[in-house]
């Protein structure tokens, strides 16, 4: 039929001239050109022509309630449905699906019992429906009942199930599953294969999900990119960006998909070299500029340090999103660029991109760390009064952290006891982690028991009154907390600091030897020692958290993680080169002072990156400006 020809290859005009001069109009084509407007985005012809009809039948009506759900008019759609005078399995199955696209999960439940009869599409949208709004085990319960009613499973029914498994990592019910992909020849199905493996990942199980991938040659990058996102969901970054290099060598192109789970996997193993490898195949696919790749560039460059590359791969996305302008945000906040991020914020609403909670949230990080409590006021200020709904209890930790930096403990204690949400461990660790920076015990020990009443656990809370009793010399009460430390089972998480080289990560923990070249790094330590005393280095004697004699203090400082990680990218880097050492914990602030003179001392950047923000030392000079 002509019109329908018109209609599929988008000759909508063309379509309506021609059904003009029919002299005879039957259903079927009233039907056509009914449902052609609506796939041409024109609702209000549509809906003329429904009007005009001498004569509807069901599919008919059935188009009209498809085409106003399709428009969002879920209300409209609802009343025609029910002004239906016959009904068939197809139009209730619409109306269930518009319901469950628009979260009005109770009404498509209730509209499901009062079907006259089901099929299996309405048993499928019932599962997806559930699961897709979050309904995840009654998606499962409805599974069951389908199964024991005895209706045929599709394909379609058999992924959406074990997508429900994955989201709640049911493993028996998935496995169960899988024996009825077999059962019912499912199993060479790419698409089934993708949920398969995906279930299994989710599950924990990646020996599984690897068998049910080498059950045949795959061509598919959907498949690929399935047990490459399933290795990095499992912490297995090795074997995702293994995957990934497989996928080059087998001509088997990547996707923003693709790309987006390697380069999470180059974050999670902080590997810059592999991360700029895989940004270079991007570019050359024609994907440099795509806002989901251009997002995963710019988390992967700021966790590895590089935060000039994150800001270059801001500048390339084609179209940034909200997601784009956090990443920017948050990345360059951690980075101590709060000049740059005030800079970005400001962009950002002139490119009327509505902030969320997110850009707040780094916003308020970027004055703490830059020391900007008057803007980080007027920032809380503003969020609290316009934008109230936005508050989280994350911009508070924020605020708290920013007001405690800057010395105001008794005003950050007093923000924290008027907070609108209740506060947790988080928000009092911020107030905790800067009293020994300002020696107020006091504000230290109520910071502390109240970490204590809603965490009796709180290793944190344990190890920062200690360190702070240790600052002031109370080592009576240091050995007290390490008693109670003991009879409450909790240990104190050890220091550790890496450099990454080669796609090697080699750690340390303070005064270890155990590196092959422990020699040369000590002999470095040595000799940086010595230099650092030209220089005027004094030891700061209180980051020493033992009751010793002054001259083991300073052996004990000089052997810290970070300075042993700094002495062997020294040793193990190109003159010039800069080199970017990880801590678990936050920096020693003696070491702190001491790598500001070793960087001015090699001339090298050293970048150091600890729990709460990334260092950049150059000249003798810290990016934080010793705000931290």
């Amino acid at each position: 039929m002509m019109i329908d020809g018109y209609v599929l290859n988008h000759r909508l005009d063309d379509a309506i001239q021609l059904f003009e001069k029919m002299p005879m109009r039957d259903t079927v084509s009233w039907n056509s050109m009914i449902k052609g407007c609506l796939n041409g985005g024109d609702l209000i012809t549509a809906k003329k022509l429904f009007d005009e009809m001498p004569g509807r039948n069901v599919v008919s009506w059935t188009t009209m309630v498809n085409g106003y759900l399709q428009f969002g008019k879920i209300e409209v759609a609802e009343r025609l449905f029910f002004e239906m005078p016959v009904k068939d399995v197809a139009a209730w199955n619409s109306m269930i699906y518009g319901y469950l696209k628009s979260g009005r999960v109770d009404e498509a439940v209730n509209l499901f019992r009062k079907m006259p009869s089901r099929n299996v599409i309405s048993w499928t949208s019932m599962i997806d429906g559930l699961d897709y709004n979050g309904r995840n085990d009654e998606a499962l319960i409805f599974y069951k009942k389908m199964v024991g009613f005895g209706v045929k499973l599709s394909s379609n029914t058999v992924s959406c199930v074990l997508r429900a498994c994955a989201n709640v990592m049911a493993l028996h019910l998935g496995v169960q599953t899988h024996c009825q992909v077999v059962k019912l020849g499912f199993s060479f199905d790419e698409f089934i294969c993708t949920s398969l493996l995906t279930f299994y990942a989710n599950c924990k199980q990646m020996e599984n999900a690897c068998k049910v991938f080498n059950e045949k040659l795959h061509g598919n990058v959907v498949i690929w990119t399935a047990l490459l996102t399933g290795y990095g969901l499992n912490h297995k970054h090795e074997s995702a960006l293994m995957v990934f290099g497989d996928m080059i060598r087998m001509a088997v192109l990547p996707n923003q998909s693709s790309f987006t789970s390697a380069l999470n996997s180059c974050s999670g193993l902080e590997a810059l070299d592999k991360g700029k490898e895989i940004h270079a195949v991007s570019v050359k696919l024609g994907l440099g500029s795509d806002v989901f790749v251009g997002n995963s560039l710019i988390v992967m460059y700021t966790v590895c340090g590089s935060i000039n590359d994150a800001v270059a791969a801001f500048s390339n996305i084609g179209e940034k999103n909200v997601v784009s302008w956090n990443s920017i945000i948050v990345g360059s906040a951690k980075h101590g660029q709060g000049k740059l991020v005030l800079t970005l914020f400001s962009r950002m609403i002139r490119d009327e991109v509505d902030p969320d909670e997110i850009s707040f949230t780094g916003l308020l990080s970027a004055c703490s760390h830059s020391g900007m409590l008057q803007k980080a006021r007027c920032f809380f200020e503003y969020i609290s009064r316009y934008k109230s709904t936005a508050i989280k209890l994350q911009h508070y930790v924020c605020m708290v952290d920013v007001l405690s930096r800057c010395g105001k403990l008794e005003e950050a204690e007093e923000l924290i006891k008027n907070m609108k949400v209740k506060p947790n461990s988080i928000v009092w660790l911020a107030l905790l982690s800067a009293c020994r920076m300002h020696s107020n015990l006091g504000v230290a020990e109520r910071a502390a028991k109240s970490i204590l009443d809603l965490e009796p656990n709180c290793s944190a809370a344990y190890v920062l009154l200690s360190n702070i009793y240790a600052s002031a010399g109370k080592w009576s009460d240091v050995s007290r907390m390490r008693v109670r430390m003991k009879q409450a089972g909790i240990v104190k998480q050890l220091g550790c600091s890496w450099v990454t080289l080669r796609g090697v990560r080699h750690e340390f923990v303070c005064a270890d030897r155990s590196h092959p070249l422990s020699e040369k790094i000590y002999q470095k330590l040595d000799w940086l020692g010595g230099k650092l005393k030209e220089f005027g280095y004094v030891p700061d004697e209180s980051f020493a958290l033992h009751d010793v004699e002054d001259e083991q203090k300073q052996e004990m400082l000089l052997y810290h993680s970070e300075r042993l990680a700094v002495a062997f990218g020294l040793v193990t880097t190109a003159e010039g080169s800069t080199i970017t050492v990880m801590k678990n914990l936050r920096a020693c602030g003696d070491c702190h002072s001491a790598i500001k003179l070793i960087a001015k001392i090699v001339v090298r950047e050293i970048i150091v990156r600890d729990s709460t923000r990334f260092h950049h030392f150059r000249n003798g000079m810290c990016s934080c400006g010793d705000y931290w």
